[in-house]
């Protein structure tokens, strides 16, 4: 590992990249893990891991249709490595058929940050923390169709269990998530409800107890966004802050944490009974 790595930062570093290993062969697709995985790679000097999930994000952009952002991740890996024979032919054909697409308006991908802000629930506008969201803002009407018109729960079930925030004080405590309530009342178990957020949101889980959470950065961000939304800072890589959650719809909850950070926010599902006990472990 690099030499400038202290014992301890060594340890965190494998773990990290040993978890985001496991998610990332899961989820091929997931170029925000997958760049978390890169910079850590990068940090403790594996070379030609670098290049190799290099490749791996270039070929989920261009699965996922984001060409542009394709042929700067090639780009990136030909200044290191120019002769790359592999990185030279796909990108000489993501440019071919990048230029046959030019004259088509209907299938031009978004701009690669307008496209990065929206995967990680960045703020359009400036929002204060203790503003009421808008309709749907806290991620209840996505929720809603994701349970409800999937028809895995009644409109009853949903509204029964579906609390919004009192937002005219600070919270006392940790808010339970909706999922959890889902399966206090016997309603869904945890485990579908995760899946099913993980396929309708297309976001990885990450297991809590398996990694060692950050707390002393957790306790950077305000203790009442934390709690009201039941959100966990856990981990910083590079320019990202990696935030645990059970409901990655709530779009108040990353314009809350963004204006602690001048990082990116990139959500992760965790179980709801593990985040709410790194909440209260952070928030005593």
């Amino acid at each position: 590992m690099a030499s400038t790595l202290s014992p301890g930062e060594e340890a965190q570093l494998a773990q990290t990249i040993e978890m985001f290993e496991v998610i990332t062969e899961s989820q091929p697709q997931d170029y925000q893990s997958l760049e978390i995985l890169k910079e850590a790679y990068s940090k403790a000097g594996r070379e030609p891991d670098v290049v190799k999930t290099s490749k791996r994000i270039a070929q989920a952009y261009v699965d996922m249709g984001q060409l542009s952002s394709a042929i700067l991740e090639y780009e990136t890996i030909l200044q290191r490595l120019p002769q790359d024979l592999d990185a030279q032919a796909a990108l000489a054909g993501i440019e071919t058929r990048a230029n046959q697409f030019a004259q088509s308006p209907s299938l031009a991908e978004p701009a690669p940050a307008r496209a990065a802000a929206e995967a990680s629930g960045s703020p359009r506008g400036s929002v204060t923390g203790m503003a009421v969201p808008g309709r749907g803002e806290d991620g209840r009407d996505k929720m809603s169709n994701a349970f409800v018109e999937s028809k895995v729960i009644s409109a009853g079930d949903f509204d029964l269990c579906w609390v919004t925030p009192d937002f005219s004080r600070p919270p006392q405590s940790v808010a339970e998530p909706f999922i959890q309530i889902l399966a206090d009342k016997g309603i869904l178990p945890v485990e579908k409800s995760l899946k099913l957020l993980a396929d309708k949101a297309r976001t990885a889980y990450l297991p809590l107890e398996r990694y060692e959470t950050d707390i002393d950065l957790a306790r950077t961000f305000p203790a009442a966004v934390c709690q009201r939304w039941c959100v966990l800072p856990f981990d910083r890589m590079s320019k990202s802050v990696l935030v645990a959650t059970a409901n990655p719809f709530n779009q108040q909850a990353a314009r809350e944490l963004a204006q602690a950070t001048r990082c990116r926010i990139l959500w992760y599902l965790a179980s709801p009974t593990e985040l709410m006990a790194h909440l209260r472990k952070a928030f005593r």
